[in-house]
């Protein structure tokens, strides 16, 4: 910062850097939009942009959080327009001390909208009703009286707490769950069948074993190689129980998968009937299934009804945040950690890239 002084009278003043960094700053606007946008767009690590601007890491972290939270967390403007949220847990830290998991909730409304790609709204410590029920609590009737349609998986904590907080909304079990849950019941099967007749769990050479991913590919997908394997697996009898989970399996699958949308619901609630009584009590694994589709098959169906509410952004997002993780190495504060995860996935990569847009 370059000085000056009167030679007549003694005076001294200094240059004006208030257009070029706020005042006693570390960094200068320039720099820290540098920082910026090396972190949310080119997903570079604190280090590096410590290393380019030539300061400390917590320097560079301090200003980027700082920064970030003045753009974005702390912004009013964040939650309004938000229709369509989805919710699901993330394990932010894999270690015993403490709890390693967090709520994530996810802006779908650009993506049912076709207006972009969904955005991360917040992060809440833990994975239960309290944690879920909390945030929507402290929210304003304006953002709880916008919301249409709550996304989740089968964890009835965040059914219960949408019901309780916005009971206007429709909750919709995404395919991504409700299909897991119809594949964990297949495996379930083919380990018990696999049990029972070898008396030990999968080995290389087990067909049962062999065919673990070719029996939850899409029957139409299959390759001729892995329809003639599935043909020979099923020959067998002692197979059977294992062939008619795959059936079910398969059936949701052409019912998510259906071009016509109320033929999909239709065939969906076919199966939710089915599976709800005259089930082999054998077939386990599929009296379970039953019982959870029929509980939530409100849930279930609603999805039909309403394109464009899958919880697969969640999951996307929930890819995007493990990198970040694994980028910085991982994380120790929770607090640090939702910033960065605010400023990797929330939206503000926009407003960094076309500021005259924002």
């Amino acid at each position: 910062m370059r000085c000056y002084r009167c030679a007549d009278c003694g005076h001294v003043w200094r240059q004006d850097t208030s257009a070029a960094a706020e005042p006693r700053a570390k960094l200068s606007r320039t720099g820290l939009r540098w920082a910026l946008e090396g972190i949310v767009v080119a997903h570079l690590t604190v280090a590096r942009v410590a290393e380019g601007l030539g300061v400390a890491w917590d320097t560079a972290n301090n200003a980027v959080l700082a920064e970030g939270k003045r753009l974005l967390i702390n912004d009013p403007t964040r939650f309004e327009g938000v229709k369509v949220i989805g919710v699901d847990e993330h394990v932010w830290r894999h270690t015993r001390r403490g709890d390693k998991y967090v709520t994530v909730i996810i802006d779908l409304t650009p993506v049912r909208d076709g207006a972009g790609p969904a955005r991360l709204l917040d992060m809440v410590e833990g994975r239960s009703k309290a944690a879920f029920k909390t945030w929507l609590a402290d929210r304003d009737d304006a953002f709880r009286d916008a919301v249409e349609v709550v996304a989740m998986d089968g964890f009835t904590g965040f059914k219960t707490a949408a019901a309780e907080e916005i009971p206007d909304a429709v909750t919709v079990m995404d395919p991504f769950h409700v299909v897991r849950l119809a594949g964990d019941a297949l495996d379930r099967c083919r380990r018990r069948v696999q049990l029972a007749i070898h008396g030990h769990r999968g080995f290389r050479d087990d067909p049962l074993y062999k065919s673990r991913r070719t029996l939850h590919t899409g029957a139409d997908l299959l390759t001729d190689k892995q329809s003639d394997r599935l043909r020979a697996l099923f020959v067998d009898d002692a197979h059977v129980e294992v062939e008619a989970t795959w059936g079910v399996y398969q059936r949701m699958i052409a019912a998510y998968r259906h071009e016509d949308r109320q033929r999909g619901r239709e065939l969906m609630e076919k199966l939710i009937t089915d599976l709800s009584a005259g089930v082999p009590k054998v077939l386990t694994e599929l009296t379970t299934l039953g019982r959870t589709l029929k509980k939530r098959a409100a849930d279930v169906l609603a999805y039909f009804e309403r394109p464009g509410t899958s919880n697969a952004p969640t999951e996307a997002l929930n890819g995007r945040l493990e990198h970040l993780r694994g980028s910085a190495l991982g994380f120790r504060n929770l607090t640090n950690y939702i910033a960065r995860s605010l400023l990797e996935t929330g939206g503000v990569r926009p407003q960094l890239l076309h500021p005259r847009l924002g």
